[in-house]
């Protein structure tokens, strides 16, 4: 008992040189030369360090809180995306601009005056393998607040099966390390967003609960308001608490491929995708890229409610991708595909190389099937499919593709089946 008691006069005796609490009633105290500092006062002397220097301040999750001179410039935004994205240099200025005006948004607090600068989220139109997902993902390695990309195929209306609109915050969480006022600053890119355009204009006995609903509940989001975000997401933990985020200073991209909505800008312009018929007006008018001529009300026209498009203020496009684009991006990019299997082989200690043909062969061929930019990859992991089955297990130290062995080896996958009309 006595021995007990001494340990206890012992370890009070142990007391915070700040704040003058003994060991029991702090977290832990960090030993010094002659004294101690518990947990608590060590995080507020950091915090007064760091505000008494003036230096740049990184948070635990790496987002930083820079300044006006240290914040990344539209055009230096738009010559790192160039060394990923090939072309799409309208879509990169408008991202660009975007970014970097919403960095700035943040640091408004530190103005004097009344102005209040509005945030203006970005929707990205625009055909499949043209690269607006690349760009997202490309941007997000340069930002210095938190970044994600979700997915709105999921999204249904609350009640339904699939994930609540609310659950889109949720990743933003998770990259910011649950940081609430740090997630309140980062930037969500929703991707195929015109999967939940508005189904038909004629009423069903059926609700459309993936459609129209869902953009009602997208709204308060896109606006800013203090939403309740699950913070493992989805229905699936009913007794979690939640999280409150306001999104006010959330800034939203939106991108999608909207097919078919060259039909519908063709209409509006008086115009035909197809035949030989055109009004007087437009024969100056590029029917082989009708994109790059969309308005707010094409996407009304589509399907997207009128409030959603008042609420993604910046409207873009990205260029459908022509033989020259397709070949610089097989093989210019850091991370290019032809790039990609150089350095698999390489760590075989195999020298990769290819015949100039072959490129051309590929792009051809991705042109014909349509498939954009995705259409590269397939074509090349089937023509490369044997070779990395075989050589790893050969003693080779080079080996090059021949134009007669890529054509092999799509004729023997039958890639003549993906030919579209």
């Amino acid at each position: 008992m006595e021995d007990s008691k001494k340990t206890t006069r012992k370890t009070t005796k142990r007391q915070c040189s700040f704040c003058g609490r003994p060991e029991n009633e702090v977290g832990f105290l960090i030993t010094g030369v002659n004294g101690f500092i518990c947990d608590s006062c060590s995080v507020q002397a950091y915090e007064i360090t760091q505000e008494a220097l003036g230096e740049t301040q990184t948070s635990t999750s790496g987002f930083s809180k820079l300044s006006l001179k240290q914040l990344p410039k539209p055009t230096e935004i738009k010559d790192f995306l160039d060394q990923y994205v090939i072309g799409q240099e309208d879509a990169k200025r408008y991202l660009s601009v975007s970014v970097y005006n919403h960095y700035k948004r943040l640091l408004q607090k530190d103005t004097k005056d009344d102005v209040e600068i509005e945030k203006s989220n970005i929707i990205m139109v625009g055909n499949t393998g043209t690269g607006k997902t690349l760009l997202a993902r490309t941007i997000a390695k340069l930002l210095r607040v938190p970044f994600t990309i979700v997915d709105a195929t999921v999204l249904t209306e609350a009640g339904y099966v699939g994930e609540d609109i609310e659950s889109l915050l949720t990743r933003l969480l998770q990259v910011s390390d649950y940081n609430v006022p740090e997630a309140e600053q980062g930037i969500v890119f929703i991707d195929e967003i015109d999967k939940i355009a508005r189904k038909s204009d004629n009423p069903s006995i059926t609700r459309d609960v993936s459609g129209e609903g869902v953009q009602q509940g997208l709204l308060k989001l896109l606006e800013g308001a203090i939403v309740n975000v699950p913070p493992q997401g989805g229905r699936k933990h009913p007794e979690q608490k939640m999280i409150q985020v306001n999104t006010k200073n959330i800034l939203f991209i939106c991108g999608g491929a909207f097919d078919g909505i060259e039909k519908k800008i063709a209409q509006r312009l008086n115009t035909h995708v197809v035949g030989f018929g055109a009004a007087k007006k437009t024969g100056n008018i590029d029917r082989s890229n009708m994109m790059q001529y969309i308005a707010p009300q094409d996407l009304k026209s589509f399907g997207l409610i009128p409030e959603i498009i008042g609420r993604l203020p910046i409207l873009t496009y990205l260029q459908p991708l022509d033989h020259a684009a397709l070949r610089a991006i097989l093989t210019e990019p850091k991370n290019s595909i032809i790039k990609q299997y150089t350095k698999l082989l390489a760590m075989d200690n195999v020298e990769l190389t290819f015949q100039p043909e072959v490129f051309d062969y590929v792009v051809d061929k991705a042109v014909e099937y349509k498939l954009g930019a995705r259409g590269l990859r397939s074509i090349i992991e089937t023509i490369m499919m044997d070779i990395m089955f075989v050589i790893p297990t050969q003693d080779i130290q080079e080996y090059e593709v021949t134009l007669d062995y890529a054509k092999q080896q799509l004729e023997k996958a039958n890639f003549a089946g993906l030919h579209t009309a």
